[in-house]
C-alpha cells in the first residue's frame, strides 16, 4: 500500500510540475480542489520550496486550515511564515482547538500579536485557550469541541436535542454527562443511547467517569492509556474534575507516529520534523552540531590508539585487526540500547526490574562474547599463524561484548533519569564506550604479550 501511495504521489507531482512549467495554473488549482487536504499536504511535503510556495497559493483558502494541520511542523512553519496576518487569522475559522494550537504554537510573540489583532474577541479567546497548555500534555492535544448532557433527562430528550443540533463533533462515540458546575459525572456511548428506551433516565444507563484523563498528563502516557483501554475517545478534566475537552484516537495516532519519527531521527542527531527539502544552509547548520559532538567522541577514541602508537608501529597486523573489536562491541551494544529505549518508551523498565535486566544483558554479552571470541580468535589464529594474536583478540572481544551489554542498559536508563532523550544521545555514548574499551583492551593486551 505504501508503494502504491508513493507511486501515486510521484505521478501527481510530475503532472503538477509539468502544468506549472506550462503556466497552467487554473488546471493545477482544479486538480488541487479535487484532492483531500491530507493528500495536498503530502504533495506539498514532496515539493522543493519554490514549487511549494506556488502550490500553496493555488490551494482553496477554505481548506488551508485542514492542510496546515496535516503538514509536518517544519513545512508548516515555512508556509505560515509566508502568510499575511489576516490570512492566518482566517484559517482558524472552523478549526478545532488542538489544530489551532498546532498551527499557532511556533509563532513569534510579535507575529502572534499581529494575527490576534485581526480577530474578534471570541476568536482571540479560542486561540488563547488552545495555547494555554504545553504541547506535550493532554491539554495541548485535546479538543474543546464536545457534546455534554445532564444526567436527569431521558434518552428521548437527548435524542431530540441532538436532532436540533443537527451535527456531532468528528469522531464522537460518546456524550459526556456533567452537573451544573460542569463537573464530569460519566459518559454515555452513542450505541447505548440509540438502543435505550425513550423514557430511560440517563443516570441509569451512563458509564462511570473514573477513566478521565488529567489535563497535565504527558501525551505519551495518554497514548499508552488509549492502547491499553482500546479507547476511541476520552474526556479531559482538571484537578477539580471539571470537563475541559476530549482526546480522540486520531490525535493519539499522531502522537505514536511522531514518537516513532523522533526516535528514528534522533539516533542520527536530527529533528524529527526536519523538512526533507529545507534550504541547504538551514540543513547544514542543524546537522553540524551533531557532527561536532561526533568529532569529539571520535577524537576520544583516537586518543586511545595514540597511547599505543609504538605497538602499532611495530606490528602491522595489530593495525589491520584493531577495528574488529570496537565494531563488534558497537553492534552488540546498539542492539541492547534499542531494546532498552523501546522498553523505557513503553513503560516496561523501572527501578524494580533494571537490575534484573542488567544481569540478563551481561549474561547475553558473555554468551555472545564466548561464541564470537572463539570464531574471531580461530580465524585470526589461522590467518596470521599466531596463537598469541588469536588469544589476544578473543580476550578483547569477550570483554568488549560484555561491556557493551552492560553499557547498553546503563546508558539509556541513566540518560532517562537525567531527563535527556536516550534516543538522541544513547547510541553515540554507547559507541564511544565500546570503541574506547575495545581498543584499550585489544591494544593493551597486544602491548603486554607481543613486545
Amino acid at each position: 500500500m505504501d508503494n502504491l501511495e508513493h507511486t501515486h504521489t510521484q505521478l501527481t507531482l510530475q503532472q503538477v510540475n509539468k502544468a506549472l512549467e506550462k503556466g497552467m495554473f487554473v488546471h493545477v488549482r482544479r486538480q488541487l480542489q479535487n484532492m483531500e487536504p491530507e493528500d495536498i499536504a503530502h504533495l506539498l511535503e514532496a515539493c522543493p520550496p519554490k514549487e511549494r510556495q506556488v502550490l500553496w497559493q493555488l490551494t482553496d483558502p477554505d481548506e488551508q486550515g485542514d492542510i496546515l494541520d496535516e503538514l509536518s511542523e517544519d513545512v508548516k512553519d515555512g508556509i505560515v511564515a509566508l502568510m499575511a496576518p489576516e490570512a492566518l487569522a482566517a484559517v482558524t475559522e472552523g478549526m478545532e482547538s488542538d489544530d489551532i494550537a498546532y498551527v499557532f504554537r511556533s509563532l513569534s510573540e510579535v507575529r502572534y500579536r499581529e494575527v490576534l489583532a485581526q480577530m474578534d474577541s471570541i476568536a482571540q479567546h479560542r486561540i488563547e485557550q488552545a495555547l494555554a497548555y504545553n504541547e506535550d500534555t493532554a491539554g495541548g492535544i485535546m479538543s474543546t469541541d464536545i457534546m455534554t448532557i445532564r444526567s436527569d433527562v431521558t434518552a428521548d430528550v437527548v435524542l431530540r436535542y441532538l436532532r436540533i443540533k443537527g451535527k456531532l463533533p468528528e469522531a464522537t462515540d460518546a456524550l459526556y454527562v456533567v452537573n451544573k458546575q460542569n463537573k464530569l459525572e460519566g459518559s454515555l456511548p452513542l450505541t447505548t443511547l440509540i438502543t435505550a428506551q425513550p423514557d430511560t433516565i440517563i443516570c441509569h444507563i451512563m458509564e462511570d467517569a473514573d477513566e478521565a484523563i488529567l489535563v497535565t498528563m504527558k501525551d505519551t502516557e495518554v497514548a499508552k492509556l488509549f492502547e491499553r483501554r482500546n479507547w476511541i475517545s476520552a474526556p479531559v478534566v482538571n484537578e477539580d474534575y471539571h470537563l475541559l475537552g476530549r482526546i480522540t484516537i486520531d490525535d493519539v495516532v499522531d502522537i505514536i507516529r511522531e514518537d516513532a519519527e523522533h526516535s528514528m531521527m534522533s539516533m542520527a542527531g536530527m529533528d524529527d520534523d526536519e523538512d526533507t527539502f529545507a534550504p541547504v544552509f538551514k540543513s547544514a547548520r542543524s546537522r553540524s552540531i551533531w557532527l561536532g559532538v561526533n568529532v569529539l567522541t571520535a577524537l576520544a577514541a583516537a586518543s586511545v590508539s595514540n597511547m599505543f602508537e609504538d605497538t602499532l608501529q611495530k606490528m602491522a597486523s595489530i593495525a589491520i585487526l584493531m577495528t574488529i573489536v570496537p565494531s563488534m562491541g558497537g553492534c552488540a551494544g546498539n542492539q541492547t540500547v534499542a531494546l532498552v529505549i523501546r522498553g523505557l518508551a513503553l513503560g516496561h523498565i523501572g527501578d524494580t526490574n533494571t537490575r534484573w535486566l542488567l544481569s540478563k544483558e551481561a549474561r547475553v554479552g558473555l554468551i555472545n562474547g564466548l561464541l564470537w571470541a572463539t570464531v574471531i580468535g580461530g580465524v585470526v589464529m589461522i590467518w596470521k599463524e599466531s596463537l598469541t594474536l588469536g588469544l589476544i583478540i578473543a580476550g578483547a572481544m569477550l570483554a568488549n561484548l560484555m561491556v557493551a551489554g552492560i553499557a547498553g542498559v546503563c546508558i539509556p536508563v541513566l540518560l532517562k533519569k537525567l531527563n535527556i532523550d536516550p534516543a538522541l544521545a544513547g547510541g553515540m555514548a554507547l559507541t564511544t564506550i565500546t570503541d574506547m574499551v575495545g581498543l584499550s583492551v585489544f591494544l593493551g593486551l597486544a602491548a603486554l604479550f607481543l613486545q
